[in-house]
């Protein structure tokens, strides 16, 4: 009799866990699927927003880096609004007056190129015409089957009465040119003046958004002296790590610009400075400074050896700036890891493009800071540390 009464009670307990297991199958699929829909949601509002949200990040991370400066005003009893609107004239006083010498220095290597063409193309004329390149054999194979099949199709027999017209492409309108792109022009001119506008109130306000944050955090205090922790960490993370960046874009750019000096490239100084931006952007920049000096070096020279050196010596400052300085600058910031930052760089290229490029590795430091205070969040700061 026991026996009997048993079995309905073991053939009852499975059939819940079956069913408990299935409600939380359903329920993790359902969860899935709402992340991945509001994943893809997300990515289409980012990229929709784009004119709002990159002068947006573009102009806190600015205040960022410009806030010690503003803070160290304060100190000394300067309003907050006038030292950042100091500090903000200063910059862009300095930005004005180095813009006018790298502007004749770009001009200066632009108008190089056409002649760089003309000598490679002169160097390949003179060649043996006996020793045809990989891309002559295939041009030569290309209009041999051009002309094959014309022969087989046969050219079209002009019809009487019908007068063959020659269509003569006619030159740049320069008028027409402005007045089409005129438009593209003035959106760059209103985003950078709103990304002034919106770094001077940042950091006029100073502290004001952070008592906010502290403020509606929760009632009880616990929470808000939590909240007000969290705050001051990740302020301090973001504008330690910004700060080694600033450092960091100094240090690459003044050494590649006196190295270059030394060397006698041409155009050191705006060598220097598109060096110095491009270390912002994670392993691509560096790569592309190597690559680009090399290049120039070799047109300049007409030595490979030189143009090795040039390109060594470029890979020699940004190797010292990755193994030595980031490492002791950045010994009280968290670190990111290569994945992470690769991943970072090619999701906010293909979103925002170079300006994205940019910005990826501040907004992944930023990004890992609140994951490392939000305890829900934590599993996703260690995927991106180290």
């Amino acid at each position: 009799m026991s026996h009997n009464e048993e079995s309905p009670g073991v053939g009852s307990g499975s059939g819940e866990q079956d069913s408990t297991t299935a409600l939380i199958e359903a329920i993790n699929i359902r969860s899935m699927s709402l992340i991945v829909l509001t994943s893809i949601a997300s990515l289409y509002f980012i990229d929709w927003a784009q004119p709002v949200l990159l002068p947006l990040v573009v102009a806190v991370l600015i205040s960022y880096a410009l806030d010690p400066l503003v803070a160290t005003l304060d100190r000394i009893h300067i309003p907050r609004p006038l030292g950042a609107a100091l500090v903000l004239c200063t910059l862009i006083a300095i930005l004005a007056a180095a813009s006018v010498p790298l502007k004749q220095e770009a001009m200066a290597m632009l108008d190089k190129i056409p002649q760089a063409i003309k000598e490679l193309q002169r160097e390949d004329a003179s060649t043996s015409k006996d020793e045809e390149s990989i891309m002559e054999k295939a041009q030569i194979a290309a209009k041999q089957i051009e002309e094959t099949a014309e022969n087989r199709e046969g050219k079209p027999a002009v019809q009487a009465g019908v007068t063959p017209v020659r269509v003569v492409d006619e030159p740049m309108d320069v008028r027409d040119y402005v007045i089409r792109n005129s438009p593209a022009t003035i959106v760059l001119i209103s985003q950078m003046f709103s990304v002034l506008l919106l770094v001077f109130f940042l950091l006029s306000v100073g502290k004001l958004y952070r008592r906010k944050i502290v403020r509606i955090s929760g009632p009880t205090f616990r929470r808000m002296r939590k909240a007000a922790r969290i705050m001051n960490e990740l302020h301090h993370q973001v504008r330690r790590f910004l700060f080694v960046m600033v450092i960091s874009a100094l240090f690459v750019g003044i050494l590649t610009w006196l190295a270059f000096l030394l060397l006698g490239v041409e155009q050191a100084a705006l060598w220097g400075v598109v060096a110095g931006i491009a270390s912002g952007v994670p392993y691509l920049g560096p790569f592309l400074v190597l690559v680009g000096s090399g290049v120039a070096a070799f047109l300049q020279f007409g030595e490979l050896n030189t143009a090795v050196i040039v390109a060594l010596t470029s890979l020699v400052i940004t190797s010292i700036q990755g193994n030595l300085l980031m490492p002791w600058l950045t010994s009280y910031v968290s670190s990111l890891n290569a994945v992470a930052i690769f991943i970072g760089l090619l999701f906010w290229g293909w979103l925002w493009g170079p300006v994205g490029l940019i910005v990826a590795t501040p907004i992944l430091m930023i990004a890992k800071s609140v994951c490392d205070h939000v305890v829900n969040f934590r599993p996703v700061g260690e995927l991106l540390g180290k």
